[in-house]
């Protein structure tokens, strides 16, 4: 599936993904290929962007804002994100 991270600046992640865990603002919740359509609010804390199934991450601590999930492309927009190593 397609991951797209965006903040007001600019684009900080775009490409193949084999999922992503994020903050919901009622408790944290992961999306995995083929998922239903989805919009959901996001709080600030860490999101994990899992590259491959061999448990490859990249992740970033995100400010809060949305998701939305549909035709198989996870759309994220955040207030701010930072890359975490």
């Amino acid at each position: 599936m397609n991951l797209e991270i965006l903040t007001p600046e600019k684009k900080l992640y775009s490409g193949e993904v084999y999922g992503v865990q994020m903050p919901g603002i009622s408790g944290s919740f992961e999306v995995l290929d083929r998922h239903a359509p989805l919009v959901s609010a996001l709080k600030a804390g860490r999101l994990k962007v899992l590259k491959d199934k061999q448990n490859q991450i990249v992740n970033f601590d995100i400010k809060g804002g949305f998701v939305e999930v549909l035709n198989n492309k996870v759309t994220v927009l955040v207030e701010g994100a930072t890359p975490v190593e």
